[in-house]
């Protein structure tokens, strides 16, 4: 159990007492949750899906584990402040739309699949980068980036900067 809490503390913003209680709470076995959708409902880091008519409703969180919940949006936290890692990142993508809490919750939400695949697998944190959205998609960020400079009145011609 030791290993698994060493494991879990390499996520970026999970400290020891976090890898605790999410040990303590869903257990070093996570079969009773066929995906890590169902362990994210059972704890309640999933958003809520009321809709009438075609229209949603209301998007807050379902009822869960609450010590989990807590744990889970207090190293959402921690990981926002840490430097170059994908959870901050992701977090600051959300906050600047979506807003602060719901990024939280959003990354905590991640932390949560993270840790369902470590324990499932028995595999370690593998760090995405803080580029990782970059390298996703470099056409969607160029048209973006010149878009932007096209709007602010630059005129902008694109060179490949690859030599063949």
């Amino acid at each position: 159990m030791w290993d698994k809490i060493e494991r879990l503390d390499t996520v970026p913003g999970v400290d020891r007492r976090t890898a605790e209680v999410a040990l303590a709470e869903v257990g070093t076995d996570v079969k009773p949750f066929p995906t890590h959708d169902h362990l994210a409902s059972w704890t309640g880091m999933c958003p809520g899906n009321e809709e009438s008519a075609g229209k949603r409703q209301r998007g807050r969180i379902t009822p869960g584990n609450r010590w989990l919940k807590r744990s889970l949006v207090q190293a959402a936290w921690a990981a926002s402040h840490t430097k170059d890692t994908y959870l901050a990142t992701r977090y600051r993508r959300l906050a600047g739309r979506r807003g602060k809490k719901r990024a939280l919750i959003a990354v905590g939400h991640s932390i949560l699949v993270i840790f369902y695949h470590m324990l499932k697998d028995g595999t370690s944190y593998i760090e995405l980068g803080a580029d990782f959205f970059d390298r996703l998609d470099p056409e969607r960020l160029t048209r973006y980036y010149v878009k932007r400079l096209e709007s602010l009145g630059h005129k902008v011609t694109l060179e490949s900067g690859v030599t063949a």
